[in-house]
């Protein structure tokens, strides 16, 4: 399994739950590499298998050379988790500048489309696969539209539920599903980039389950959706937003 953004948040839990199910899981990063190291070591001390691999995802060059070191060291491709997101200080869109969406967009759309193009071209049985199962995390925000904060993070999670569901249909006969998970308020890192850390304290109060998601419940979606007892699930959506 490849889980890019692996080394916090949603992604380091995804990677230490998928590797309690027995992948080996790649676990990539773009500039923490000691978080990164603190999730292999953990996996690796459990028994199981993990390097981790530098890239920034809205990089084709990097993006390619992630899914080489993939498989060459850990084997064939059979799953990708597509995590890595950015979001940048809360604002109104009339305050957002280009070099703002250019940002948000290279990394949230450009490279989750540049990993899902190397997934399909490892997994496919229209390239010589063997078939798997692609997640992208995409996020409440893409129904909810967040406004006043972000809704260029919101947009670009919004082209995300539109790849999923055309990849979804475009590979259903090549052995790959494609689905998506849409957390909600989760305990996560990425509030302090949009300059809120306690933001979750915030916006549970709105949440009809009255609390913010871990990690962990939205990694649990994700390795359902990968798993057999999905084998018939392909293009929908899993909300992981506590009611929201």
């Amino acid at each position: 399994m490849v889980v890019t953004g692996g080394a916090r948040g949603i992604g380091a839990a995804t990677c230490r739950l998928a590797a309690a199910a027995g992948y080996a899981v790649c676990v990539n990063y773009l500039r923490n590499r000691a978080a990164a190291d603190e999730v292999v070591a953990g996996i690796t001390a459990g028994g199981g298998r993990a390097i981790a691999v530098a890239g920034d995802v809205a990089k084709e060059a990097d993006v390619k050379r992630l899914f080489d070191a993939a498989q060459r060291e850990l084997g064939a491709i059979t799953a990708l988790v597509n995590n890595a997101g950015i979001l940048e200080r809360q604002t109104r869109l009339d305050d957002m500048d280009a070099g703002r969406f250019e940002r948000v967009f290279a990394t949230n759309i450009t490279g989750s489309f540049l990993c899902a193009r190397e997934a399909v071209l490892r997994m496919s049985t229209r390239h010589g696969g063997k078939g798997g199962g692609i997640v992208n995390v995409s996020s409440a925000a893409s129904r909810l539209g967040s406004p006043g904060e972000y809704v260029d993070y919101a947009a670009s999670k919004g082209a995300i539920d539109t790849l999923t569901i055309g990849l979804a249909k475009e590979v259903a006969e090549e052995g790959i599903r494609v689905n998506a998970v849409r957390p909600g308020v989760i305990h996560t890192q990425i509030h302090a980039s949009g300059g809120e850390p306690g933001r979750v304290e915030r916006v549970s109060r709105m949440v009809p389950m009255k609390r913010g998601g871990a990690p962990e419940e939205v990694a649990r979606a994700i390795l359902w959706l990968l798993s057999d007892e999905a084998s018939y699930t392909t293009g929908a959506f899993i909300e992981v937003s506590g009611g929201r």
